[in-house]
């Protein structure tokens, strides 16, 4: 493709972005901690191509919204995903979702109830108080101790005793969703098991990328997920 439609919009006060040209099927795409709205251009350039629009945004703290006084938070996090749905039902009949990281765990919890044709998820978090639990190690924090202070600051995030509580009171135990998973074996943040728990538990289709991290951030390793994504689209 020569050139690729983009139209840059505001759902609420949420910018985003609409990539492709008109089409009754779509992707929403949730971008993860770090990263933003176009980092789906890659994917879109393949979805596009196959028919598909596609919608990224901005989530909070990120993109054009870092300046924001607004945490990117579990609860402000699913709270806008759920915005951005209501958009997209009122506008596409084939609704799909691909989710990278923290963007996983996010639409895992929003869209659990949502009817979604097929999913794609690049290093998912599926078990976030799994992780919270490595960051207790890596970070000498316990649970004691954080429900004293309230919040802790280390250098990945800040740990929230509010956040801990609502992941431990919502575990991920509904998605119905055809999901297919891309993990590297050298992610440092969700363990082998539990992501092979989740696959086993909903049925996934896991594809493993040998010795590539958490970010795919090595040419062999975004050239994996090229290929992962033109089988599975």
């Amino acid at each position: 493709m020569s050139s690729l439609n983009k139209r840059k919009i505001e759902i609420g006060n949420i910018p985003a972005i609409l990539w492709g040209d008109t089409s009754d099927k779509i992707y929403i795409f949730v971008h993860g901690k770090g990263s933003n709205k176009e980092s789906a251009h890659k994917f879109a350039i393949i979805a596009v191509e196959k028919g598909y629009q596609v919608l990224s945004f901005d989530l909070p703290e990120h993109g054009e919204r870092k300046n924001e006084e607004y945490k990117c938070n579990v609860f402000n996090g699913v709270q806008e995903l759920k915005i951005i749905w209501s958009y997209v039902e009122k506008n596409w009949k084939s609704i799909n979702l691909v989710g990278c990281s923290l963007g996983a765990y996010f639409s895992l919890i929003a869209y659990k109830d949502c009817s979604i044709g097929k999913c794609l998820f690049q290093s998912p978090i599926v078990n976030m108080e799994h992780l919270i639990g490595k960051m207790f190690k890596w970070f000498k924090v316990t649970e004691e101790l954080l429900r004293e202070k309230r919040e802790i600051a280390t250098p990945i995030d800040i740990l929230s005793w509010d956040y801990y509580c609502y992941v431990k009171q919502h575990p991920i135990i509904k998605w119905n969703v055809p999901t297919s998973i891309i993990y590297g074996t050298k992610d440092n943040l969700q363990s082998p098991s539990v992501i092979e728990d989740f696959v086993k538990r909903f049925k996934s289709k896991l594809t493993i990328s040998v010795n590539s991290e958490h970010d795919f951030h090595t040419s062999k390793a975004e050239e994996e997920v090229i290929q992962w994504l033109n089988k599975y689209i």
